[in-house]
């Protein structure tokens, strides 16, 4: 199982249900069910990132998956913790080690719910719309950090980039689109 992959839009259909003390994903059934393990569609070693409205429930990386609608993670320490039930999700090939980085996930601490800033990591390819602008970065996969600074008058939209893996050839299409779709406050 690889630490990265070079594709941030792999096909994400259906919704899931987590049982959190299985540590078991169970997707949906029928024409627009969900599609575990089939070529394109999320593999062993990929990380599923679950949302519903709005919501952002968190990221874990699969360990197993026995049929087009059972999957299992490695951990639900990158979840929210909260009931996660006919949630839509996303499968990427992000770094592993940015689900439980606090500097890149988007997970919010209990203990830090007045987080003022927003992380997260994008595929950024080769074709590119940032040129220029504060979002321009390299490509590969990228942190990317946006935040309010208010020493100035009005407050100034900062953006803080880091390269967490330089390198070419990224299949994006994400969701949320970088940088046309920048984290917000």
């Amino acid at each position: 199982m690889a630490l990265w992959g070079n594709n941030d839009n792999v096909t994400s259909r259906g919704t899931v249900t987590v049982d959190y003390a299985a540590k078991t994903v169970l997707g949906n059934a029928g024409g627009s069910g969900t599609q575990f393990g089939a070529s394109g569609s999320a593999q062993v070693g990929d990380v599923i990132r679950f949302t519903k409205a709005g919501v952002y429930f968190g990221d874990a990386v699969i360990t197993s998956i026995t049929d087009a609608r059972n999957l299992s993670i490695g951990s639900t320490a990158g979840l929210s913790g909260a009931a996660i039930s006919s949630s839509g999700f996303t499968v990427t090939q992000i770094p592993k080690f940015t689900i439980n980085d606090s500097s890149y996930s988007r997970k919010i601490s209990a203990l830090n719910t007045a987080q003022s800033n927003e992380e997260y990591v994008f595929g950024v390819g080769d074709s590119r719309t940032d040129t220029g602008t504060q979002y321009e970065t390299g490509s590969g996969w990228v942190g990317v950090q946006t935040y309010m600074d208010n020493s100035q008058s009005p407050a100034q939209l900062r953006v803080k980039k880091e390269i967490l893996v330089a390198m070419s050839g990224i299949t994006t299409g994400n969701a949320p689109v970088y940088p046309n779709n920048p984290p917000t406050l």
